[in-house]
């Protein structure tokens, strides 16, 4: 795909030209956009009215029986999908998962003791926790793809200390000369020499002439746990690897493993990523400037996919602590732990 704007050759899923800063496909009207929503909805017309209490899977027939507030259900039979919507049931737009890697608490013990003894001060926890339970099902998420572009003003964090370390030795200079030293007959030292010096200056980090306004430009693939129960263990800063998902195949899921439905409909999906999209942003915005006067960001939010991961649960016991891990049994990374300082 190619910007319109200057021509550069951009991700086929941006919103945001990383070379220019224009919007992609904002020479298009508003009014197509509805229409392209429309149709979408129309690609996944309503199968069920949303109060219905028993229906058919849209693909093999079988029998699908809703439990109390769940918004997300997929066939144990064929593995098709349907969700929620305020107008219905529908067919789920796209549904991928990643397949089971870590499927015996063996292998997974040992990645938890490696976690869980990292540093100095967690040397031997695993040994001394007691395993309360380890329990494997396939979580669904929704994964919510969000450009976001952040415009903010900031004081460079270089310029500025080199403005305050600057007016403190020349400060301190300039008091140790007038005065010859505290030990020498009065005057400023060093240290009372800055602090005249901040205050000469307007205080301490008020320099001027450093503040510059900055943007910062992100793509993200959000995922939302579907999962009301779940929302405890909801991924801050995780991103599953989408690269290696497939095709959801439920014959592909060793037996025994459950495939558990969701309680979070797309709606919520997409504004729940739009608020921790616009967190992130906020805190990689503040970890690199230490005085931000202004900042908003925009982002453009599409239509999530369902995404099934294998996920184990660990829960151990220590010293009457209670420690919760949340393990990416695809990748074998930590999703969250809980309890774990």
């Amino acid at each position: 795909m190619f910007c319109d704007k200057c021509g550069a050759q951009i991700p086929d899923d941006a919103v945001f030209c990383p070379k220019c800063g224009n919007k992609v496909g904002s020479s298009t009207s508003n009014g197509n956009a509805a229409q392209s929503a429309t149709a979408k909805n129309n690609d996944r017309p309503v199968i069920a009215s949303p109060d219905i209490q028993a229906l058919k899977c849209p693909s093999c027939g079988a029998p699908l029986k809703p439990e109390l507030g769940e918004m997300i259900i997929t066939c144990e039979y064929c593995g098709a999908s349907i969700t929620l919507n305020s107008d219905g049931w529908r067919n789920v737009g796209k549904h991928s998962m990643l397949t089971l890697k870590i499927a015996d608490t063996d292998s997974l013990t040992t990645i938890l003791k490696e976690y869980l003894d990292k540093g100095l001060l967690r040397k031997h926890l695993e040994e001394d926790s007691k395993n309360e339970g380890m329990n494997l099902a396939y979580i669904p998420y929704w994964v919510v793809p969000v450009s976001a572009r952040t415009q903010y003003s900031a004081i460079s964090a270089a310029s500025e200390v080199g403005t305050i370390a600057g007016s403190a030795l020349l400060m301190g200079l300039m008091g140790g000369a007038m005065g010859g030293g505290r030990g020498r007959g009065g005057g400023f030292g060093m240290m009372e020499g800055a602090m005249m010096g901040g205050m000469m200056m307007g205080g301490m980090g008020r320099g001027n002439g450093n503040l510059r306004a900055y943007t910062l430009d992100q793509n993200y693939d959000y995922p939302i746990v579907a999962m009301k129960g779940m929302l405890g263990y909801q991924p801050k800063d995780y991103s599953f690897d989408l690269k290696s998902r497939v095709i959801f195949d439920v014959s592909k899921i060793p037996k025994g493993i459950k495939v558990l439905n969701g309680d979070v409909s797309e709606e919520s999906a997409k504004y729940e990523a739009k608020t921790y999209v616009d967190q992130l942003q906020s805190k990689k915005v503040h970890d690199q400037h230490h005085m931000v006067q202004k900042i908003t960001t925009e982002d453009d939010v599409s239509e999530p996919e369902l995404l099934h991961v294998p996920v184990w649960f660990a829960k151990f016991s220590h010293k009457g602590k209670d420690i919760s891990l949340v393990i990416d049994a695809s990748s074998s990374r930590i999703i969250n732990s809980i309890g774990l300082e």
